[in-house]
């Protein structure tokens, strides 16, 4: 589905990104935090802080057009407010999104944004990714976070990118937010099903297709395989209001928490709240919310 190019602007930028924050966060997703099941180290109250947090950062984000100052930015404030690192994904997604000028279109100005990324961007990515304490990068022979940042992010966002789906954004522009999530969650709103039916059911069609990149790292290649197996099972079973398919939808949460939260999700909950963003500053998703 296209994303269109005029907007009534009903939110602000910061509105958005607050708002997807929220929406993502409430909806039960399979292995995720929501409202309804906290991890040992990182509570639904972290995910609600660190939304308000950033939606004043991404309100100015299109003011000097930084992505790199957004993150960094945006990994202090939710510092400020929480020791868990809830947001890193989906702030590296906020920001070139919210650097584009609010009465331009997003897809259309992207590319652009993404081509001006200078060293300075990257320098302050790679200090937001060391201060955010991202779990389970290990260590890398070519453009290690942990080493000095490179002249060209996109580069570094290049050679990432076959095992990070954020990495991968950057370098497709926006591929699978633009082309799958978005399209996945509106399409279910027009098929009649609630925001947080089509924000789960899009959730498991993305780990399904794409293995997530968060329990890859955490739990090797083939539990990420495994997971995307369980995830078409779910969708092979049904869709929404469907029994066998809810069964399923919780048959796979119970796996996806059965080692801790190793299993948890993470990557693909990031693609989310980057398409929940894109939806509303694009009114592709407007209140009521239900």
């Amino acid at each position: 589905m296209p994303i269109s190019d005029q907007t009534t602007q009903q939110f602000t930028i910061g509105q958005c990104a607050t708002l997807a924050c929220l929406l993502e966060s409430t909806t039960p997703k399979p292995g995720n935090v929501h409202r309804g099941a906290d991890f040992e180290d990182m509570t639904f109250t972290d995910f609600v802080a660190t939304a308000v947090a950033i939606g004043p950062v991404m309100e100015t984000a299109s003011v000097d057009r930084c992505v790199g100052a957004t993150v960094l930015e945006a990994v202090r404030a939710s510092g400020r407010v929480t020791r868990a690192n809830t947001n890193l994904g989906t702030v590296l997604l906020f920001a070139p999104l919210a650097v584009v000028s609010r009465d331009t279109s997003v897809v259309k100005e992207l590319p652009e944004v993404l081509a001006r990324l200078s060293p300075q961007d990257a320098s302050d990515v790679y200090e937001a990714i060391r201060l955010a304490g991202a779990s389970g990068l290990g260590r890398v022979s070519e453009h290690d976070v942990h080493g000095r940042a490179p002249a060209d992010l996109l580069d570094a966002m290049k050679v990432a990118s076959p095992r990070d789906l954020i990495a991968r954004q950057y370098v497709t522009d926006f591929h699978e937010v633009f082309q799958v999530t978005v399209p996945s969650i509106v399409q279910g709103l027009a098929s009649g099903w609630s925001l947080p039916d089509s924000i789960i059911h899009t959730h498991v069609r993305l780990m399904a297709r794409f293995p997530d990149s968060l329990i890859v790292r955490k739990c090797g290649e083939e539990v990420g395989t495994t997971a995307s197996l369980r995830a078409r099972a779910v969708l092979d079973a049904g869709q929404p209001g469907d029994q066998a398919y809810h069964t399923g939808l919780e048959d796979l949460d119970f796996w996806l928490r059965s080692d801790g939260h190793r299993r948890n999700p993470g990557t693909t909950a990031d693609l989310i709240a980057a398409g929940l963003f894109v939806g509303l500053r694009e009114d592709l998703i407007i209140p009521p919310f239900s």
